[in-house]
């Protein structure tokens, strides 16, 4: 993987998402983006700190994903995740 491979995790299931966000937290993605509300996101920080990831990697995770748009329906959600993912492509320099 390197910095111009994204991810992003949209189960809401930790036993599908939590193996995805290790492998790439140990990776080199560019993006790592995952679903969910703010306390699911603290309760999936609080797992990832048990498997014993430092705050700084886990803070790699844009989570919730997404601008904040009040996305309420699925076509809402993806444009909202897809603006931030294009965001952070902006950002980054990709040389």
């Amino acid at each position: 993987m390197n910095k111009t491979c994204h991810l992003v995790t949209l189960t809401h299931d930790p036993k599908i998402d939590d193996p995805a966000l290790e492998v790439a937290l140990k990776s080199k993605f560019g993006y790592i983006g995952s679903l969910g509300s703010s306390k699911t996101h603290q309760k999936r920080i609080e797992r990832l700190r048990k498997q014993g990831f430092k705050d700084e990697l886990i803070s790699k995770i844009h989570g919730p994903v997404g601008l904040d748009i009040s996305s309420k329906t699925p076509q809402e959600i993806s444009i909202s995740i897809l603006a931030e993912l294009i965001r952070f492509r902006r950002k980054k320099n990709y040389d």
